[in-house]
């Protein structure tokens, strides 16, 4: 079983409408069951590590964007710390997923300007019928790290979203799932290809209680950053965090027309 979890960045909302951001972008960390426990250890020991170094409580959530841009809404333990820790804290959080030998990145964005999207609904399930997908394709190529079993399954855990609207458009996918796929002359053909190996509902977590959520959190932003960086993010160089720093643990497989594998819609 395979286990996948999600953060976004952005948001959904038009360009024509006000929306701030060109992106929207999804990050979802897959894991193997049987690598959970140890890549849960690794996680845990970050945040020890964090505690010595930093006096960051356990407890305490790392929310990427609030770090840098609003950190009122930090736990005290971050909050006190000055911006320059503060960004040094994303950049070993970064680091630790680069060494977690066992995770790949599935990295979705939107980008809102195409004109491709009529309301903020067709971003949102457009994003995410491609994360689904390409969750599914990964597992049934058998191209994550992990168990060699022929008959694996994943499992969907994005943070505090929208689920009743997740779990709708899972629901259609594993009904109807047209997909558009190239033919050896070029040419693109129609077939129906319903969802068969995502299975149960997602279960949305709060990230507030997941490391897991929070480290699909950190490279979500760190994404995000990539596509679209902010003046800070151009400053001091974050804007190359995704590409160099995650570079060992994205998921290339998910598009292979991109060098990062990044999925752009």
């Amino acid at each position: 079983m395979y286990l996948m979890y999600v953060d976004d960045s952005g948001d959904t909302g038009l360009i024509s409408n006000g929306s701030p951001t060109r992106h929207y972008c999804l990050t979802g960390l897959v894991i193997h069951e049987l690598r959970w426990a140890d890549t849960m250890r690794e996680l845990l020991s970050f945040r020890h590590w964090l505690k010595r170094k930093y006096k960051v409580y356990l407890d305490d959530e790392l929310h990427a964007s609030e770090m840098l841009s609003k950190p009122g809404h930090c736990p005290q333990s971050l909050a006190r710390l000055r911006k320059h820790e503060r960004a040094a804290i994303l950049r070993h959080h970064a680091d630790q997923l680069a060494r977690l030998p066992d995770i790949r990145l599935i990295n979705v964005c939107v980008d809102k300007a195409s004109g491709k999207d009529q309301d903020s609904h067709s971003v949102f399930r457009r994003a995410w019928f491609a994360l689904f997908q390409r969750f599914e394709n990964t597992i049934l190529h058998r191209n994550f790290p992990g168990s060699p079993n022929e008959h694996e399954r994943g499992l969907v855990f994005p943070d505090g979203m929208d689920c009743a609207r997740l779990k709708a458009h899972l629901d259609d996918m594993r009904v109807r799932n047209p997909l558009f796929v190239r033919q050896r002359d070029g040419s693109r053909v129609s077939i129906d290809e319903p969802i068969r190996l995502l299975i149960e509902d997602p279960v949305c977590r709060d990230s507030r209680h997941s490391y897991f959520i929070q480290a699909a959190d950190c490279a979500a932003y760190l994404f995000k950053q990539f596509l679209e960086p902010n003046g800070y993010a151009q400053k001091h160089g974050i804007q190359a965090y995704f590409p160099k720093r995650l570079k060992h643990v994205l998921c290339t497989h998910a598009c292979n027309a991109d060098p990062l594998g990044v999925v752009r819609l």
